[in-house]
């Protein structure tokens, strides 16, 4: 037997037993009650008359108060379909939203005698519960939300369901729950005349769920840039550190070098000026390094952002790069067209960067460089078939190269040699655009497969 059954035998109850005890005290107890004799008194005759229309005057009193009684004992009001009307047309007049929505659902609770109404709301492609009756113990699960309305009608706890239309489009939905009891025509005429009265305000309610919902996602958008932003900085921190380390590398020793063969020269000549042959044989060799050095810092400057990267993109770039190296290299695949200039720089220096690790020395085997684009990536691949280099080396020399792919959204997997049907190498891939990163990636390792 469900709450309503409960409530209306209560309910009942109450009311007879007390016509009953009224009737009795008035008829059986009247003649001492008014002091005459019930015997051969016309005042007797009419006693019961007098009883029934106190006990008629009396329930219009006394109801209420058994119908608030019976709802404390039982949880269940006895709510008929023009009261649950009036009641929800009282709901909607609130001036706030908070009391409207869970109005409502209490509304069709008790005018349907479900166990469980809900105020389902269309926030984006999905319906989130936004209000419920008998609500839920706070502390409860997260939000509810269904993706369509063939998933709600399907949950267990759900017997029948009202979509509240905005023209084609979906905006809520009223769904009522009676595991114990069956939908009746009149439960669906009352959720349907609910759904009626509050479509202007359940429409109102959902475009702001839908605006706070877009609100949200501009939010997350933002903070989303802000994220890009710092890892952008970070990769010209990271290019800043590797030019610093390059020019030190490069010009370091040589200038020493340099500097030594100039002091040698000029002792030479000071103390021995009949030894100019050895100065000019000294002067020769600091010439010699110093041109050396000029070619090193051209390189240097080309690596920076070569010409050839900025005109014909990072195939041609790495052409360049390939014909000062001591291994043949052998350039394959096409990236579709030009990109922005930070996915074709990003992918030319992690290449030009495994191409400078894998290509340490002389060797016949020709190390091949793969361009590729599909589902939304840009890729670059270099595969080694005899590697002079261990992975472990070729991961430290890639480091400050994950960095910068993080940056731009993508990432760098190392690839362990396993036989000759699978060279040691590496595959980078960055977005063929960007965009914010729902995700960011630290960048601090490299995968391995």
């Amino acid at each position: 037997m469900n709450r309503t059954s409960v409530a209306r035998v209560l309910r009942a109850a109450v009311v007879a037993c007390g016509v009953a005890a009224l009737l009795l005290l008035l008829v059986d107890g009247g003649p001492w009650l008014f002091g005459f004799s019930a015997a051969g008194s016309g005042t007797a005759v009419l006693l019961p008359f007098v009883a029934v229309g106190v006990c008629a005057v009396g329930l219009g009193f006394v109801l209420p108060r058994v119908d608030a009684a019976v709802g404390r004992l039982t949880h269940h009001r006895e709510v008929t379909p023009y009261s649950a009307l009036a009641a929800a047309a009282a709901r909607i007049r609130a001036g706030s939203l908070e009391q409207a929505l869970p109005g409502l659902a209490q509304v069709l609770a008790d005018g349907t005698g479900a166990t469980r109404a809900v105020v389902w709301l269309a926030v984006g492609d999905r319906l989130v519960a936004t209000a419920e009756h008998p609500p839920r113990a706070s502390g409860g699960s997260d939000e509810e939300h269904v993706p369509n309305l063939a998933v709600l009608l399907a949950r267990p706890d759900t017997d029948h369901v009202v979509p509240v239309l905005d023209g084609a489009e979906l905006r809520a939905a009223l769904a009522i729950g009676k595991p114990d009891a069956p939908i009746t025509p009149a439960d669906q005429r009352l959720v349907q005349d609910v759904a009626n009265g509050a479509a202007l305000l359940l429409r109102g309610v959902a475009q702001n769920a839908e605006l706070a919902e877009r609100v949200r996602r501009a939010d997350d958008l933002a903070t989303q840039l802000d994220d890009s932003r710092q890892r952008l900085s970070q990769a010209r921190e990271v290019e800043r550190r590797r030019l610093v380390m390059e020019l030190s590398h490069a010009t370091g020793d040589r200038l020493a070098a340099l500097r030594a063969e100039v002091d040698r020269a000029q002792a030479a000549l000071k103390c021995r000026p009949e030894v100019a042959a050895a100065a000019h044989e000294a002067l020769l060799l600091a010439r010699g390094g110093l041109d050396e050095l000029l070619d090193r810092f051209r390189v240097i400057a080309r690596g920076v952002y070569p010409a050839v990267l900025r005109d014909q993109g990072p195939a041609a770039a790495l052409d360049e790069v390939a014909t000062d190296l001591p291994r043949p290299v052998r350039l394959t695949g096409s990236l579709g067209g030009r990109l922005d200039w930070e996915i074709e720089s990003g992918l030319y220096y992690v290449a030009a960067a495994a191409l400078h690790a894998l290509a340490g020395g002389p060797a016949e085997s020709e190390l091949v460089v793969a361009f590729g684009r599909t589902d939304g990536r840009a890729t670059v691949r270099i595969d080694d078939a005899a590697p002079d280099v261990t992975p472990d080396r070729l991961r430290t020399a890639l480091a400050d190269d994950v960095e910068r792919l993080a940056a731009l959204g993508g990432d760098l997997e190392l690839i362990l040699p396993n036989g000759p049907e699978r060279p040691l190498g590496m595959r980078a891939w960055v977005p063929d655009h960007l965009e914010p990163v729902v995700e960011s990636g630290t960048g601090a390792d490299l995968g391995v497969r």
